[in-house]
């Protein structure tokens, strides 16, 4: 900190004496003789204040903002617009209140003004190119020194020109650019920060091979996002990239001046989605920094993430509460939550253990709790359904009232679109806890702990997925099996889940808690999950990017519906009223359908019941009475349902 406030002193100074020292050559080249004299005579008056004015316009105009090692185009016209300003304000001074009142000449004059504005620039413009210049130099030698690995960069001239920085800056290591390919073909033969655009994708062979031969091996490709867009054909690239043998890394970040960019291997889930929706950074900032989190379920794949990207947009503290000692400490040694200004620390405790989960809840005094854990494979649930009853209702519930207990601003419970008329175990189980949240929920004070509920699908890369699922069974050569040919799901990234979960709790504990927010107040949130997949067609894409065909080299196989399943997810239910969130993207929201809180409690008691005397006919009645629906569709739907457990 003492370091940083030193730097920007030195620059204060730096600024200060370069105007003073604008205005003395400026008189020195225009004035000679008799009129430079009287006009040295009267700077200790008149320079002090045009100094001291002139740093307050530089403030202003965020000149001390940025470090001069990532000096850009925008400051320098900051610059410009800075110095325009005093140049204004001497017109002003000059031609309207000194020379004619004080002087009856002009002081400055027309020419001498303009020629200070030219001077004012390069003073203050000039060092900061020239400190970048060096710095940028360094870094290419350092690069050039450090490099290991040829690499040929593929993507569009922008993100290539991020990467190429960030390589400069030293936050990418460890790759030696030799060229790039564009899919433009107005950058074919342009070099960009001195690498030459050597052609584009389709040219990867040839390229490779022409660089071979004067010596220059490559060993690996890197793509930016760009370069993996739908309209780009990715799927070629990686076929062209497994017949070379080149490792194909992507490009995970693209921060400012390639500041934060990461890299990792391509995976083929990368391939599979539509494009992510663009998350409002400084809202989520706004809304989390400065902020106690607690997670439960926190070593989980959901749970984990929420944990990652609470620490990145600020959070002060973030409490991982797992009953796996193996996921909790799986998460606390994830590079994203280690090293970080947040404190964060992790308890294990199970959300059935209600006297244990109030007393961590009470001494941690959360401002926001994030209710992930869950029991949520379909199968497990369906043959032991009494334990999703006991961590899905019932920890639900002990959740809901320990954040209460502990005064919390909002408590966010995530859910599936399984929950919508359900015919699953996991689904009914995770309806009735939201009914719970909601009835907490309503006719609550605005300043009150709000509840609420996310509903979101499958998330690529958790626990239980199909695509790893899948990409095992390809690895071992097949078959590939279905459980439905026509069987449809909704897919998101992890992070880009967690994202939006945020994003709708930023929602609920802002816009919603307004008294006239009339049409803004909801208490079920849904994740926009893009357009349904069909499973069958998701398998064979996936086989065909191995570099497999379907049904020849690997087969597909349908073995049932399982227990539970239903071919198609739905989103809301029939009766829940649609909210529309105004500037709120990815994210829909629902009006709540509250259930009377005696009749609640009557049914948790029944359930309670039917729970410790092992009667599922006794639960599954229960569920029918607060959800209708269910008996219903899982009558007609699954089946399976009335033999399994």
């Amino acid at each position: 900190m003492r370091r940083q406030i030193l730097k920007t002193a030195t620059i204060i100074v730096h600024d200060l004496v370069a105007t003073a020292l604008a205005v003395l050559l400026t008189f020195v080249i225009r004035f000679d003789g008799p009129l430079l004299t009287e006009r040295l005579a009267h700077l200790p008056v008149l320079l002090p204040p045009f100094v001291a004015c002139a740093g307050l316009v530089y403030r202003a105009f965020g000149l001390y903002r940025t470090k001069w090692r990532f000096a850009s185009l925008p400051d320098l016209a900051n610059i410009v617009r800075a110095v325009a300003v005093l140049t204004l304000l001497l017109l002003v001074l000059d031609y309207v209140l000194v020379s004619p009142v004080v002087f009856g000449i002009y002081f400055f004059g027309k020419i001498a003004i303009g020629l200070y504005f030219v001077l004012q620039v390069f003073l203050l413009g000039g060092p900061r190119l020239a400190f970048r210049y060096l710095k940028y130099s360094r870094s290419r030698q350092s690069a050039a020194r450090a490099a290991s690995t040829p690499t040929l960069l593929v993507g569009r001239g922008h993100d290539i020109e991020v990467v190429l920085r960030a390589i400069e800056s030293g936050a990418v290591r460890k790759l030696d650019p030799k060229g790039i390919l564009s899919p433009r073909a107005e950058e074919q033969g342009q070099t960009m920060r001195g690498v030459p655009v050597l052609g584009a994708v389709s040219d990867l062979e040839e390229v490779v091979a022409g660089l071979a031969a004067r010596g220059v091996p490559i060993r690996r490709l890197v793509a930016t996002p760009s370069a993996l867009a739908p309209e780009a054909e990715p799927e070629a690239l990686i076929a062209r990239a497994r017949r070379l043998g080149l490792p194909l890394a992507r490009v995970t970040s693209l921060g400012h001046a390639g500041r934060g960019a990461e890299l990792a291997p391509i995976e083929i889930e990368d391939l599979l989605l539509r494009p992510t929706v663009a998350i409002d950074r400084p809202r989520l900032e706004h809304f989390l920094t400065g902020q106690r989190v607690v997670v439960t379920g926190g070593g989980g794949s959901i749970g984990s993430e929420i944990c990652a990207r609470a620490v990145a947009f600020g959070a002060s503290a973030v409490l991982v509460l797992e009953s796996s000692e193996p996921a909790l400490h799986g998460v606390l040694s994830r590079p994203a939550l280690t090293g970080t200004e947040a404190e964060v620390s992790g308890v294990i405790a199970d959300i059935r253990d209600r006297d244990r989960l109030f007393r961590v809840l009470k001494d941690f005094r959360p401002d926001y709790v994030f209710h992930a854990a869950a029991l949520k494979q379909v199968p497990y649930l369906e043959r032991d359904w009494s334990e999703g009853i006991k961590t899905n209702v019932f920890g639900s519930v002990n959740v809901a009232d320990a954040t209460l207990a502990a005064g919390a601003k909002a408590l966010v419970m995530i859910s599936t679109d399984k929950a919508i008329e359900p015919v699953s175990q996991l689904g009914v189980t995770k309806r009735f806890a939201e009914m719970y949240a909601q009835a907490l929920d309503a006719g609550r004070a605005p300043d009150e702990t709000r509840l609420v509920a996310v509903r979101f699908g499958n998330v690529l890369g958790s626990v239980g997925s199909v695509v790893p699922v899948f990409k095992a069974q390809i690895a071992r050569g097949g078959p590939v099996t279905l459980t439905h040919p026509d069987m449809v799901r909704y897919f998101m990234t992890v992070r880009e889940a967690a994202d939006l979960v945020l994003t709708a709790a930023s929602h609920a504990d802002r816009e919603a808690r307004d008294p006239g927010a009339g049409d803004q107040r909801a208490a079920v949130y849904v994740l926009k999950m893009g357009q349904p997949v069909r499973i069958r067609d998701l398998a064979e894409r996936m086989i065909r990017l191995a570099g497999f065909e379907p049904g020849e080299d690997i087969d597909v196989v349908v073995t049932g519906a399982r227990p539970g399943e239903r071919l198609n997810e739905i989103l809301f239910a029939r009766d829940e009223p649609m909210v529309n969130l105004a500037g709120i993207d990815g994210v829909m929201a629902a009006k709540p359908v509250f259930a009377d809180r005696a009749q609640l409690q009557a049914w948790l008691d029944r359930l309670a019941a039917s729970v410790a005397a092992d009667d599922r006919a006794a639960a599954d009645r229960v569920f029918g009475e607060a959800i209708p629906d269910f008996l219903q569709r899982a009558g007609v739907e699954a089946p399976a349902l009335s033999g399994a457990g």
